[in-house]
């Protein structure tokens, strides 16, 4: 019988109820709670008890972004709270209102239906004996006085909240409301409501609220030690504010009044014009009435910084001794005897009238033939301060005038700080690459160039960030590019241009042997260790490099030296010489190929020349005639509109004067031709072409082979009449690389002849032409024709000189 009544007892103990997983939530009985409710699961479990007895078992996780709580996830006691309220905000989410009823133990949880249902057990707080009550009393006590200190750090407690605190003696209700209504982690509060016994309970609270006043005092010092340095800024700008404006109606700084008198004296020292040193003093007025540690001080001693640290008055003199000017100049360049020349008659003026203004000089050449190491040289031999300043690239205005002071990060400009760096307020400055200037939305920098470049208006130069006027007359400008076509034409204008031509082989050799073998034999710790014979130079020259300067010359021959370099510090060689045949095994293969041009007296092939902005090439044409076609013309090779047009004046030419070299209608009418011009990846234009056209295609009409030793150059006309071309002095180079004995050039071009250099036209025999029965005359090796001509007779090419060579550069045959 007492069995079954223990058994009944159990039982009645045991719920089996919906559940909801709480997340961050902790409940205690007898207290009302509000919460919302987003996972199906628990609002599944809200209705689920609104159908049955509103009864519900809620329970804190163990990890709030837990989404499918197990037994494990979940903690071991909860409360069985008695829903009074529900309000579904949305489909997905509805506001649940509880009350706490009773303590209860988990002991089962299934999670497979639609909503959490769990097997739960009254677990009722334990009282506690008679002989405990006065400790359980002053526990309460002790409560109640931390409570107090916790009021002191939490004045933001709810009155009520503290009213029933203060107010109630009962050991329970306190240890439940008090965890509840308080600001504790849910870990702390599920700590509490884990406690079976009251005594326990309330010593745990008393622990957990002592440290909360802990935490609480430290946040409160903090807050003090922060509230007091900023009542102390405040005061301190206050205060501040305060002097800065005594300091204004005063008209006088104590912190900066000493350093703006440091500055004038330094300002009136340089003896400037009247309106820039006044504009600069007032500056150091500005500066003398503002505070040391004001934003505006900073900009305003970087701005006078920036204009005493400029050379005004700071000259240095020019040494104008053509002897001395002559050495440095033949000891570090070899040739360029017309850009020498040139230096020492600039050199020889300024000697004979030092108010000289406005020689400013271009030298336009290609790659590597030496333009930015003659200014260096330029300014060595007149003993000038030198700086550079690269303009390749640069496309806001900005880089050569400066930014104004308005800007954050201001700075004077490229031309500016190229003076301040020199030192000297007659420096040499060279501005490189100044045809790959650019332009965009910021300004067009080679407009800003034109007053830089003026002599006229550099005197009163004004620089945006400086505001004041600064004289640049005194500044020697020399500029470089490498085609004088891309600068602007105002620009050029202002330039006085010297043209530097390809170096020819016996050149490059001298500038090898004098200069680069040396040079890269100190650098390479090679002194006395390795030298190079001549034939390994020429071999170098040959095979290895093809280029209108030096600079790849110079780098094989850094590689040959690097090689060596090796086997010395291997301990395979002391000292060694590097012949040819050692060029070969130390480099490779030859990396230069023969140029494709006639070699051989053939039909339908002529050698032609082309300019192109970094030297001459030659050009030959192709042309094939296909009988038992229909007329047609094909013209390939990447071949121009200019020259297209070209190659038809020479179809036209040939039918007009096809009886004078015995070609027939017929074979022109009923022939396809093919006009060719090899390397066809390179674009190809310019009318210089047109004789060449023509002779190859004379030849291949009537198979006369043209001579392969005949290089040919110049415009035609419809009648046959040979213009003037462009660019002689390097197709002229080029043909000399080539080995090219005679060259056909138009009449007009002879007196450009006299730039060419000294070493091809003693090599090369020129023939001047004026149309084009000359050009096919001297061409065609065995001329079949109704009416002979006699060639003209042509003086010798070392005296062909000219007085004016005015052609150049009106065309291009070939553009790369």
């Amino acid at each position: 019988m007492s069995e079954q009544k223990v058994k009944v007892k159990i039982a009645r103990n045991v719920s089996h109820l919906p559940a909801i997983a709480l997340r961050g939530l902790v409940v205690f009985p007898n207290n009302v709670v509000h919460f919302e409710v987003g996972r199906p699961k628990s609002i599944a479990a809200i209705e689920a008890a609104m159908h049955g007895n509103s009864s519900v078992f809620l329970v804190a996780q163990r990890e709030t972004d837990t989404e499918e709580p197990t037994i494990k996830d979940l903690y071991s006691y909860g409360v069985v709270a008695e829903i009074k309220q529900v309000l579904r905000v949305s489909d997905d989410l509805v506001k649940v209102l509880v009350e706490g009823k009773s303590r209860a133990r988990l002991l089962e949880l299934d999670g497979s239906g639609k909503y959490l249902q769990v097997m739960v057990r009254n677990a009722p707080v334990r009282g506690i004996n008679t002989d405990k009550r006065t400790q359980l009393e002053a526990l309460v006590r002790s409560l109640k006085e931390c409570f107090e200190e916790y009021l002191s750090y939490s004045p933001q407690i709810s009155k009520d909240v503290v009213y029933n605190i203060l107010s109630s003696d009962s050991p329970l209700y306190l240890s439940e409301y008090m965890p509840a209504n308080l600001l504790f982690k849910y870990q702390d509060k599920q700590t509490i409501l884990n406690e079976s016994t009251l005594l326990g309970r309330l010593e745990k609270l008393l622990v957990l609220l002592h440290r909360e006043c802990d935490i609480l005092s430290i946040e409160k010092d903090i807050d003090d030690r922060v509230n007091v340095q900023m009542d102390k800024g405040q005061r301190e700008y206050y205060l501040r504010e305060q002097m800065h404006a005594i300091s204004e109606e005063l008209g006088d700084s104590e912190d900066t009044r000493a350093e703006a008198d440091t500055y004038r004296q330094k300002i009136q020292a340089l003896k400037l014009e009247p309106e820039s040193e006044e504009k600069l003093l007032k500056e150091c007025d500005r500066l003398a009435r503002m505070q040391g540690n004001a934003a505006e001080t900073s900009v305003i001693r970087s701005y006078l910084d920036t204009c005493l640290a400029l050379p005004w008055h700071v000259t240095t003199t020019d040494d104008l001794d053509q002897e001395h000017a002559r050495k440095v100049l033949d000891k570090e360049h070899y040739g360029l005897e017309k850009v020498k020349e040139r230096i020492l008659e600039l050199l020889a003026v300024r000697k004979l009238n030092t108010e000289v203004k406005g020689q400013i000089i271009c030298l336009v050449g290609p790659p590597g033939v030496g333009k930015t190491s003659i200014a260096h040289s330029i300014a060595e031999c007149m003993g000038r301060k030198f700086a550079r300043m690269s303009l390749g690239g640069v496309h806001d205005e900005a880089e050569i005038r400066g930014h104004r002071r308005t800007y954050i990060g201001a700075m004077p400009g490229r031309i500016i700080g190229a003076v301040t760096t020199a030192k000297s307020s007659n420096p040499l400055i060279l501005l490189d690459e100044i045809d790959k200037l650019a332009a965009d939305y910021k300004g067009d920098p080679s407009s800003a160039l034109l007053e830089v470049l003026d002599p006229e208006q550099n005197k009163t130069f004004k620089d945006n960030y400086l505001d004041i006027p600064f004289d640049l007359s005194e500044v020697l400008f020399i500029t470089t590019a490498n085609n004088a076509e891309t600068i602007p034409a105002p620009l050029l204008d202002r330039m006085d241009v010297i043209e530097l031509s390809s170096y020819t082989r016996t050149e490059k050799f001298n500038i090898a042997k004098k200069h680069l073998l040396p040079k890269q034999l100190k650098n390479n710790g090679l002194a006395g260790r390795v030298t190079l014979t001549n034939g390994a130079l020429y071999e170098i020259l040959d095979g290895y490099t093809r280029e209108a300067g030096v600079r790849n010359l110079e780098r094989i021959i850094t590689d040959v030296l690097r090689k060596c370099a090796k086997k010395i510090a291997a301990g395979e060689a002391d000292k060694i010489s590097v012949s040819a045949t050692m060029v070969k095994t130390l480099l490779g293969p030859e990396k230069v190929k023969p140029s494709f041009i006639s070699r051989t007296n053939a039909v339908g092939i002529a050698n032609g020349l082309a300019w192109t902005s970094v030297g001459g090439e030659m050009l030959p044409v192709e042309v094939a005639v296909i009988p038992e076609g229909s007329g047609k013309i094909e013209l390939t090779g990447s071949l121009g509109d200019v020259m297209k047009e070209s190659a038809r004046l020479a179809v036209t030419y040939a039918r007009v004067h096809a009886a004078e070299y015995n070609i027939s209608q017929d074979r022109i009418k009923n022939s396809d031709i093919h006009i060719h011009a090899p390397e066809g990846a390179v674009p190809k234009d310019g009318p210089s072409a047109g004789v060449t056209l023509t002779t190859a295609l004379i030849s291949a009409l009537s198979g006369v082979p043209v001579r392969c030793d005949i290089a040919m150059t110049g415009e035609i006309t419809l009648h046959g009449n040979v213009l003037p071309i462009g660019g002689l002095k390097e197709k002229s180079m080029a043909a000399f690389s080539e080995g090219i004995k005679t060259i056909l050039i138009p009449k007009e071009n002879v007196a450009d002849l006299h730039d060419v250099d000294a070493e091809v036209k003693k090599a090369v025999h020129f023939v001047p032409v004026s149309d084009l029965s000359e050009v096919l005359g001297e061409a065609l090796l065995q001329p079949s024709r109704g009416s002979q001509h006699e060639p003209h007779p042509v003086p010798p090419a070392t005296q062909l000189i000219a007085a004016d060579p005015s052609a150049s550069n009106k065309g291009s045959a070939t553009v790369m």
